[in-house]
Parts: structure tokens; sequence; C-alpha cells
């Protein structure tokens, strides 16, 4: 229960509202308890007392009215048999204000039970809001490590069905687990009151079906929680195919991907009937074993009404049968409620795992503010692992130094670590060792948001947005004018392409820009760093999948945009890179080579070998 507790504490900045429901939760329980009760003066006055028993219940006079519920009880049946003999009015107007009453208490009943639905409302769909915000903050802040280990559609499952799942159980049973258990104990109050000989056998039988039910609860929240891991397997299929469509058609796969499919789609079939099953169990089980107990109390309350001493009176037992037989639905909900909570936990628990996933890329507890790049940025003896303790680390004892103004270009075979090496500047991750310092400062101690708006990356995937073109190149700056986006267009190479599109700067480029070809994306992309103006550049294989022609563009672009920067470059064309201040050449994780272009030729080492082999093959 420790997971739906945690549940209910994200109603706490709706606690006015909850409150305004626990408030008409009460009433209409009252309401309908007190438009129960009306049976037994029904009966006991209008049909099954004598005049001489009306006789004599007058001549005691009126009751003293005590703050007590036999007072209440004594006074009401006194006014009541008043209007009886009084020759005026009779049994026809006390029916008639009997009925009268019946319908004031099923009105207010179903109005308060209309306010208290009408409260709940934002506070279910309003937790449900919240967690969602929680979970994608939560995604944006963990680092990029995380998602190394997760399916991409098992979080998206996680974040849309989980959730609503926890807004369908959890959220939809809240009230139930308050209001209800309040309905059958006021009901159980009452029996007590009439019967405590009968309420007895109520008081052993219920939880011995109670504990019945709850074993089969336990074993619904397993199945629950197997439901909700293979639908986020099938979701990472889909994500997968729609991701891989190309390539899946391109070497005829269409059969394997589809049978790998309906594999999966049977497997969650199945689970998701046991779940159904269980859960459609709840009802007609609380239902069943219900009426068991209607049957044992109607069994002993018959024998009370016809024992000789007659402990119990007809119209008070046939009151007590009314009352208790309202018990079962509440406890059907309740059940039903159970049910669905146990449902809802294996969801939750799926939440909480991204949401109490750690992350260690955060800012120091006082971060210095760092607002301009002025001498240098240092790599000291860096290594790093993707896991901690793991002796296949993906970088050895790196040590760098790259002066403000100067181009450092990372080369290598694949798997060589150029991109981790890159990565760990804007703390995309740490390093397992070794200190990574701007200026003399090591990057825990500079505050995230400072660091990283020191620096801008273009990537070999260009990642756009399925937005306006205006929208893609201002990302992440407020504010940006149409001038200076024209502006960095222009210097990007862009500007001529984009004017030519039917709505221009606002014309609308798809998903992931698949309007654009791969050199205007890339362009987009360049032009979106020259809109951010950082000191620092990271400029990752940004031409390596491009044609001719589109790379003669998009490196003009980053011409434009290096100039007067400190730039780190990754590149597989070395022809690219010639210009570079220092060229450094990684192999399996260590630095194997460093120097110019020349002095790397001149050098005849691994440099050289993968320069003739870019120079034979093109």
């Amino acid at each position: 229960m420790k997971t739906y507790f945690r549940i209910v504490r994200l109603v706490k900045p709706y606690m006015g509202l909850a409150l305004l429901n626990a408030l008409f939760n009460i009433l209409s329980v009252v309401f309908n308890l007190f438009s129960l009760t009306m049976v037994a003066p029904f009966l006991d006055l209008l049909f099954l007392k004598t005049d001489k028993d009306y006789a004599e219940r007058i001549a005691g006079g009126m009751p003293e009215l005590k703050l007590s519920v036999d007072s209440l009880v004594d006074s009401f049946y006194y006014y009541f048999t008043t209007i009886i003999v009084d020759p005026d009015r009779g049994k026809m107007y006390a029916l008639t204000m009997i009925c009268a009453l019946v319908v004031i208490m099923f009105f207010f009943k179903n109005l308060t039970r209309y306010m208290a639905m009408f409260f709940l409302a934002p506070v279910r769909n309003g937790v449900v809001k919240d967690l969602r915000n929680s979970m994608h903050r939560k995604i944006m802040d963990l680092p990029l490590s995380y998602y190394s280990d997760e399916r991409k559609g098992d979080i998206i499952s996680r974040m849309t069905t989980d959730a609503q799942e926890i807004e369908w159980s959890v959220m939809s049973s809240l009230e139930a687990t308050f209001r209800e258990p309040l309905t059958i104990l006021l009901f159980l109050f009452t029996m007590i009151f009439i019967s405590p000989q009968l309420t007895l056998f109520v008081f052993v039988l219920l939880p011995l079906t109670a504990i019945l039910i709850s074993r089969i609860g336990k074993s619904l929240k397993r199945t629950s929680a197997k439901s909700k891991e293979r639908l986020g397997s099938l979701l990472s299929i889909i994500e997968e195919t729609l991701s891989g469509l190309r390539i899946i058609k391109a070497f005829n796969a269409e059969k394997p991907v589809q049978e790998k499919f309906e594999d999966l789609n049977r497997k969650y079939t199945a689970t998701m009937n046991r779940m159904y099953r269980k859960t459609d169990l709840s009802s007609p089980l609380s239902e069943f074993l219900g009426a068991c107990v209607l049957v044992v109390v109607m069994y002993f309350g018959g024998k009370l009404v016809l024992s000789s001493d007659a402990s119990l009176s007809a119209a008070m037992f046939i009151t007590y049968i009314a009352i208790f037989s309202q018990m079962i639905p509440p406890a059907k909900a309740f059940t039903s409620a159970f049910y669905n909570i146990q449902k809802g936990i294996a969801s939750a628990d799926r939440i909480n795992k991204i949401l109490d996933a750690p992350n260690d890329i955060v800012d120091a507890a006082h971060p210095k503010a760092v607002n301009e790049f002025k001498h240098a940025i240092r790599y000291d003896n860096v290594s790093f692992s993707y896991r901690k303790g793991d002796l296949g680390y993906v970088l050895r004892n790196i040590n760098v130094e790259i002066k403000k103004g100067q181009t450092i270009a990372l080369v290598g075979q694949s798997g060589s670590g150029k991109t981790t090496l890159a990565d760990m500047l804007p703390r995309f991750y740490d390093p397992s060792d070794g200190v990574i310092s701007v200026d003399g400062i090591p990057l825990p101690e500079i505050k995230l948001s400072d660091l990283r708006g020191l620096i801008g990356v273009v990537s070999q995937e260009s990642i756009l947005f399925n937005d306006t073109i205006f929208n893609n190149i201002a990302f992440g700056i407020e504010g940006a004018s149409q001038e200076a986006v024209e502006r960095a267009a222009k210097i990007a190479n862009a500007h001529e392409f984009i004017s030519q599109m039917p709505e221009g700067y606002q014309s609308n480029i798809g998903d992931r820009g698949g309007k654009l070809s791969g050199g205007q994306r890339q362009r987009i992309s360049i032009a979106r760093a020259v809109l951010k103006n950082p000191p620092i550049l990271i400029l990752d294989e940004a031409t390596s999948a491009l044609d001719t022609e589109s790379e003669k563009l998009v490196q003009d672009a980053l011409q434009n945009l290096m100039a007067n920067r400190t730039t780190l470059v990754i590149a597989h064309r070395l022809s690219t890179i010639q210009y570079a201040d220092e060229i450094i050449v990684l192999n399996k994780g260590v630095i194997e080579e460093r120097g110019s272009h020349q002095e790397l030729l001149q050098s005849k080492g691994l440099y050289k070998k993968l320069y003739d082999l870019q120079s034979f093959a093109s």
C-alpha cells in the first residue's frame, strides 16, 4: 500500500476540493440512511399497529427530547402517532408525509452525490496532469546513459497508458475507498442499534469474504504488471517498425517483423484475458458472498422475530434487512475499487521506476555562475565507462587542452570514443575518472544551464521538430526576432531554399524534418547554432551523411559558424579537418596520435593509414 499512499499524497494541492468531496459524500450517505429508515415507521405506524397501540403511545405523553438516538426515534414515532389518531388527518395524511420525506431524502442524497463527483473531477484529472508533468520533467532531467538501457516504446507506454491506468483505476476508485467504508460503517452502527445479535453474524462473516477477495486482488496486481510490460514491448516494436520501415522493406523483412509482433501481441492478449477475468470476478463474487451473509442474517433474524419473547419486531427486522441489503452495493463497489487499485498500483510501480531513477548529472549545492568562456577547456586523466565497475572502459586516461579560438578535431575508427569524449563537455555524461574543466573550473561546479549555454551542438543526425522552420531555428531562444532568424539562416546558407518554400519561414517541416532534404535539415541545424551564438561548438560528423553538393553548402555554412569560436570537431571525412589546429587520433579509447594534418601524415601512423584509405576510396 506504500505505492497507493504515494499517489494519494499527490492530492495535497487539491485538498480544498477533496474536503468538499468528502463533505458531500458524508451528506449523501446520511440522506441515504435516513431514506431507508423511513421503512420502519411506514410499516410500524401504518400497518402493524392497532388502535390500542396508538392510544398507549399517546397516553405516555410527549417524550423528553434529548441528544440521543432513542430520544429522536421516540419523538419521531410520537409525532406520527398524533397525526394518525387525529380525525382530521389520519393514516393517509401520515402516509403522504412519509412518502414526501422519502422523496426529499432521495433528492438530497442524489444532489449531494452529484456535488461530490463535481468537486472530485478536477482532483482526479489534476493529479494525473501533475503526474504526467513530473514524468516529462524527469525524462528531460535524466542523463543520456539512462536511455541506453531502456526501450523508448516502454517509456512512452509508461507516460501514456500507465498514467491513464492510474486515472481510470486509482483515481476513479479514490472516492470509493472513502465513501463506501463510510457507508458500510454508518449502516453497521444503525444495524447494531436495531439488533446487536444479528450484527454479530455480519462482523464474523464479512472479514472471511474480505480475505478471499484480497487473495484474488494480489494475483490481479501481478497479472496487471505483466500486461503493462508486454504492452511496453509492443509499443517498442511499433516505434522500431515506423523508424526502420525503409530498411524492413529493403531487406524483405516484413514477414519476420510481423511474426515477431503477432507473437508478442498474442502473449499480451492472453495476459489481458487473464486480467479481465480476474477483474470481472470481483462483482459476482462479492455479490454471491454478500447474498450468503444475507441468508444467514434472514434465518437468524426470522428466529428472533418468531421467538416467544419477540426480541425483534417485524417492522424493525424488515428495516434491518433493507439496510443490510443496501450494504451489498457499497461492498461490491469497494471490492471493485480494491481490484482497480491493484491494477493501478502495478502501473504506478512502473511510473515510479522513472520518477525514482537516480540522476547523477545535477547542479552542485552551490554552483558557480559562468557566463563567458575566457581561456581553455581541459581534460585531465579522463576515463569513462557506461556502467560503474565495468572493466570495458570506452575512454582511458585522456589528456586534452583546447585553448580559446582553437579548432580541435577528433578522428578514429567507429567505437574509438570520439562522440563520448565530446558528449562529456556539455555533461551529457560525467567521466568515471578524471576531471574536465572550463577556465579551471570543474564542470560539476558550474551551473548546468550556464555550461550548456556556452555550447552549441550540430550533430550528424539533424534533430528537428514537427514545427515551422522559424521555430526550429529559434528553438530554445526566447523572443527571437524575424531579422535575427533570417540573418542566422543566411550565415548557414539556408535562407535561399527557405524563401522558395510556400510559406517561407512559417512552413512546417513535418516529423523530424521529413519534408526537407538531408542537406537542408543540416543547414537548419547550423542556423539554430548560429542564432544561439555560443563561444564553444561541437560538430559531430556534421557532413558525413551528405552528397557532394550538399556537403559543399554545409561545409561553407560550418566555416561561417566556426569563425572566431572554439570548436571540437568529430569527423570521418579527414579532408574536412585539414585546417584544424590539432588533430587527435583515438584508437580503442586511448589517444594514439596527435598533431597537425601534415605532422600526422609524416609520422606514418594510424592517421596516415586512415587518410590513405579514404583517398583511395575517393
